[in-house]
Order: C-alpha cells, then sequence, then structure tokens
C-alpha cells in the first residue's frame, strides 16, 4: 500500500530558505514543463508525497517536496511565531520566486497546515500559476479528535517536552482504529521526523491551529486579481475540516472543487492514484491555458 516509504526516483536535496537549508526530496521530469511544490501538515514531512513524486515527474513537472521549516531535517529558529501561516508563507513566497527562476511555472500544493501556509505565501505575492489546497480550511481547526489531541498536546510538551508529546501522540494513536499499511518502518519514521522538529515550529504551528482567522475573503480577491486558479480537494472521510467546509471555502474562492473516495485527511497516502487523476490533468489545463 502506498505510504510514506513507498519507492520513488526523488532525490534528497537541500534548498535556500530564510532561517538556512530546506530539506526536500526532487523528481525532476525528463522535460519539465512546470516545478510542483509540495507542501506537508502540522507533523508531516516531505516523504507524505512519495506515492506522488514519480507520477508527477513522469506528467512532465518537476516533483519538490519539502520539510517545511522547522519540521524534521529542515533548519528553523527557535522563536515559535516564525511558524505562523504568514511568516512561513513569506519563506515559501521566497522559495517559489527562486525556483520560478529557473525558468518554469510553479504550481504550489499545500496539505492540511501546509494550506494555511500556501495560502500565506500566496498573499505574500508567491509567483505561482496555480494554488491546490489540500485537505485544508478557511481557519483554525474545528472542534474534533484532532483539535482534543492539539488541546491535550501543547500543554504537554511546554511542561515536560517533545519526547512527552510524542509517548501521548503513540498512546492516542494506539487508542484509534488501526490504519491500513502501517508497518515498524514507518512507524519510526513517524517517531523520528517528530523528535527532530523544533519544539518551536510545533508549538507555533499548534497555536495557528487553534487560533488561525478566516481569511479565505483575501485569497479570494489576489486570487482573482492575479489570476491565479485554484484548486481544493480533500478525502471525501477527512477529520480535521469538514467536507462541507471544504466545499465552501472553495465556493468562495470560486475554485474547482474535488472530493476524493477511499481517503481520509491524507489522499496523498490513502489514495494516491485517484488523487493524480484530479491534480494531473487540472495543472496541465493551467499550464496552457
Amino acid at each position: 500500500m502506498p505510504s510514506q516509504i513507498s519507492p520513488h526516483r526523488g532525490r534528497r536535496i537541500d534548498l535556500p530558505g530564510q532561517y538556512g537549508p530546506i530539506a526536500a526530496l526532487r523528481a525532476k521530469a525528463a522535460a519539465p514543463t512546470a516545478t510542483a511544490l509540495l507542501l506537508p501538515g502540522y507533523t508531516g514531512s516531505k516523504e507524505d508525497f512519495a506515492p506522488l513524486l514519480d507520477p508527477i515527474a513522469d506528467a512532465g513537472l518537476d516533483a519538490i517536496a519539502i520539510d517545511l521549516p522547522g519540521q524534521y531535517e529542515s533548519a528553523g529558529p527557535d522563536d515559535e511565531d516564525a511558524y505562523l501561516p504568514a511568516p512561513l508563507g513569506s519563506v515559501i513566497a521566497d522559495l517559489a520566486g527562486k525556483l520560478a527562476a529557473e525558468g518554469n511555472p510553479v504550481v504550489l500544493l499545500g496539505h492540511s497546515y501546509g494550506g494555511l501556509v500556501a495560502r500565506g505565501a500566496v498573499l505574500a505575492g508567491a509567483p505561482i500559476v496555480g494554488l491546490t489546497l489540500m485537505g485544508s480550511g478557511p481557519g483554525e481547526l474545528p472542534d474534533g479528535l484532532r483539535r482534543q489531541a492539539l488541546d491535550i498536546g501543547e500543554p504537554a510538551m511546554r511542561q515536560h517536552g517533545i519526547e512527552a508529546a510524542q509517548l501521548l501522540r503513540e498512546q492516542l494513536d494506539a487508542a484509534a482504529p488501526p490504519r491500513p499499511g502501517n508497518s515498524v518502518e514507518l512507524t519510526a519514521l513517524m517517531r523520528d521526523r517528530f523528535v527532530r522538529c523544533q519544539p518551536a515550529a510545533l508549538l507555533g504551528k499548534a497555536r495557528a491551529l487553534r487560533s488561525e482567522p478566516d481569511l479565505v475573503s483575501s485569497l479570494a480577491r489576489v486570487l482573482h486579481t492575479s489570476g491565479i486558479p485554484c484548486l481544493v480537494v480533500c478525502g471525501e472521510e477527512d477529520d480535521a475540516w469538514a467536507v462541507s467546509t471544504q466545499r465552501d471555502m472553495a465556493d468562495r474562492l470560486d475554485a474547482d472543487f474535488a472530493v476524493i473516495p477511499a481517503a481520509r485527511h491524507s489522499p496523498n497516502t490513502e489514495n494516491p492514484g485517484e488523487l493524480l487523476e484530479t491534480l494531473i490533468p487540472t495543472w496541465r489545463s493551467w499550464l496552457t491555458a
């Protein structure tokens, strides 16, 4: 089953960033027509896009998946405010500009918290030709199990450190229904990337997920003024932001909207084939418009 440890041709590289190197996986197309820049969620990493890298490259786009600053193998400051969507968005806007300067247009995809960061990048003037928001919402995370985990985990991390927060995550995961495809290797990756995050990054992002305002109207104005098309896509059983909430966000953005069957919050690993059948034709239509 596809997962973060799926085999791929992507090479581990470092990209220039405001706080130091940004760790990335890059799968190069034979004759690229564009670059797809992929941003992971709160406790995610570049490996979350492993099942997508080769198919995106085979479709003619360079695929670049990154760890956000302060996340797993990317450098980041010891400043919680630096990890809010707006300042992280500025970092990504700068990175998108550097990638565009290589000669190919950039399409930007943000998953979950990465969607809030992608929104921040667009509001900061990122030179992109298309925006995809996947499993993301208009603002703070709504009430539910994921919000409850943040409410419990953030104080634990502040009082007892990142290892205590990871132990709590493991206890919560053990109480939840088993995830298909979990393995010893995948569990080890999940743990390693969490404990290697900057604590300030986890705390800053957790604060944002509990307080980020609804900026959809502002994003809609920038997208319209700049002529940037948008796609909102989610799994049919998304347990973070409700499908109805994401559909409403798409309407407010005048964006395309797609629901991926047999997927929850991460279609990129839960049903990458169906996700790609939406992403690739949509991106191609943006590039040929």
